[in-house]
């Protein structure tokens, strides 16, 4: 992609805004990351391995190739499929659902049921990637391009939701947490032997924080905003992580350098208007493989491996 900052045509740019609306809908603004598949798997010299994968978009996979659930938007190539074969999980339940909040861990969502029920007493591995939808990162994301298309070099996105007095986004984000510790609660409850892995969201934008507007259509000084509410998100789930006997996965510095804003070629987050096969503001198939690698280096190093 170029850096030609120039704003779009204002029809254009208008078109971009409501593609961006009507397809982020749904969906969370939290995002794929990037990790070298080079990761070994766990041996598990002939033991079964029961592992199951709970979540909202970033973990189901819209838009790649193969979906094999319409109605949670699953791909056979998302994060959890790989890491169940690389790992040779004996069962692997795929629970994940895109726009799943931590609402969904206890009720059913169109025809997926509850995400909780996929665990048992049985399960050895579970990872969980939820709580960008609890934030609510889908409005975010439509709210933040509007604003950028009539503002552009300026911060309308920071100022809109700073305009009570406090960052009413850093506020949701702290409400989320004692959602995330009751989720960790049950998954413990009902898979009082597995392992728990809290899968973070990857580098959604520039980590430099310079924006590529009208590509991404955020005003130059909101790019360094979203990019630091996702960093408190991250840093909310690494805390709750450690609080909740569960360990984290960084999916964010191994996706630096891979956001939105870069070329088709080198991107493994797709922008709001996606040149690969995937959801906007959202991981492509390279994403999903970074995500994996990162899982399985997780899985390795609490293995003992090197």
């Amino acid at each position: 992609m170029s850096n030609d900052s120039r704003p779009a045509g204002g029809a254009r740019a208008r078109r971009r805004a409501a593609t961006v609306a009507a397809a982020v809908g749904g969906c969370a603004l939290v995002a794929a990351f990037a990790v070298p598949a080079a990761a070994q798997p766990a041996q598990h010299h002939g033991h079964r391995l029961d592992y199951v994968a709970l979540g909202d978009s970033y973990t189901s996979g819209p838009g790649i190739p193969t979906q094999v659930d319409a109605d949670c938007a699953r791909s056979d190539r998302n994060y959890p499929s790989l890491v169940a074969g690389r790992e040779g999980a004996t069962t692997f339940t795929d629970a994940s659902c895109s726009g799943a909040t931590t609402a969904q861990m206890w009720q059913a969502q169109g025809g997926n049921p509850p995400q909780l029920d996929a665990l048992s007493r049985d399960t050895d591995l579970v990872t969980v990637q939820i709580g960008g939808n609890d934030v609510g990162f889908g409005p975010i994301i439509s709210r933040c391009a509007g604003l950028g298309l009539k503002d552009p070099t300026g911060n309308p996105c920071e100022r809109a939701y700073e305009a009570s007095g406090q960052d009413e986004l850093a506020l949701a984000v702290r409400r989320t947490a004692p959602k995330i510790a009751q989720v960790l609660r049950a998954v413990h409850a009902r898979a009082p032997h597995a392992r728990v892995l809290v899968v973070g969201y990857p580098d959604l934008l520039p980590d430099d924080g310079v924006g590529c507007f009208p590509q991404v259509p955020f005003a130059q000084g909101d790019f360094p905003y979203l990019r630091d509410t996702e960093k408190r998100l991250n840093l909310m789930l690494r805390t709750e992580a450690a609080r909740n006997r569960a360990q984290y996965v960084d999916t964010y510095r191994p996706t630096v350098g891979h956001d939105m804003c870069k070329a088709p070629a080198q991107r493994w987050i797709e922008p709001l208007q996606p040149a690969a096969p995937a959801a906007p503001a959202h991981p492509n198939a390279l994403g999903e493989q970074a995500m994996a690698g990162a899982v399985l280096n997780r899985s390795a190093r609490d293995h003992g491996h090197h």
